[in-house]
This record gives structure tokens, sequence and C-alpha cells, in this order.
């Protein structure tokens, strides 16, 4: 019975560890969940060495099942290492018009992840910084617990 029990530990690291081989970073950052005010933006520095590898981004979102609205927007920008700086929004659809989440709810809190951008190259080497605030219409917002960054290499067709 011991031996089963070792060996059924030790495919279970494997396949938690497996399933994420591709994934270049990944950091979650909490957030006031009982007001996010838009100035307070949450920060990920990735450092890039590899300029041909391909990406894909996503930004994950973990709310709690108190979040009042249906969506979430987020402004991201992106600071490169030569100084310049990109700007995007994006939408993340976090229920649908009856209130059903869309995203995996353990407990109190509803966990999704949105692609942000695809089969991204990195232009140079050095340190990218990312700076996420909320871009809701209400000064603070309510509900929100963490946003999170994930960067996987792109091996493949999708």
């Amino acid at each position: 019975m011991h031996n089963t029990m070792v060996v059924f530990l030790f495919v279970a690291v494997v396949l938690v560890t497996g399933c994420d081989k591709n994934v270049y970073f990944t950091a979650q950052r909490d957030v006031d969940e009982t007001g996010w005010n838009m100035d307070d933006k949450v920060f990920f520095d990735v450092e890039v060495e590899d300029t041909l590898q391909v990406y894909d981004f996503f930004i994950d979102v973990r709310n709690s099942v108190q979040y009042p609205k249906a969506n979430a927007f987020f402004f991201i920008n992106t600071t490169f290492p030569d100084g310049s700086v990109a700007y995007d929004t994006l939408e993340c659809p976090l229920a649908d018009v009856e209130g059903h989440w869309y995203g995996r709810r353990t407990g109190r809190y509803v966990d999704s992840r949105y692609v942000f951008r695809r089969h991204v190259i990195f232009p140079r080497t050095g340190r990218y910084h990312f700076e996420v605030a909320h871009g809701m219409r209400d000064t603070n917002v309510v509900g929100l617990k963490s946003v999170g960054l994930r960067i996987e290499k792109f091996e493949g067709i999708n």
C-alpha cells in the first residue's frame, strides 16, 4: 500500500508540473477587494533574453461572487527596454446576462483567464514592465481580488 501511494503522488506531481511546461512567466497581484482605486496599478517585470520565441499573453482575473458587474475592463501599459510604451485596453466578460460566472468557481471566488495577445515576438532583449489598472467607470471597484499576467511559449498552430 505504501508503494502505491508513493507512485500515485509521483504521477500527480508530474501531471501537475507537466501542464505548465510552456509557461514562461506567471504572477498574480492582489488588489484591494473592498475598493480597488483606478490609480492603484499592479506591476509585472519580465526579463526577456530570446527574441525569436513566439509567445501568447493572458490576463488572469480573480473576482468574488459578490462582484456586481458582468465584465471588467483593464488598461495595460507595456514599457519596452528602450523606454517606448504600448497602451492597450482589455475587456474581460466575467458573467452572462443572467449572472452565471464564466470562470471556474471555488468557494466565494471565480478564476478566469483571458487572451491578451497571441503570437507575440519580443523585439529586443531586456526588461519589459507591465502596468495594469482597472478601466471601469467607477473610481473604486469592489469585488476584484487579484489580477495576473501569464506568458506562455507558443509551440504550434492555434
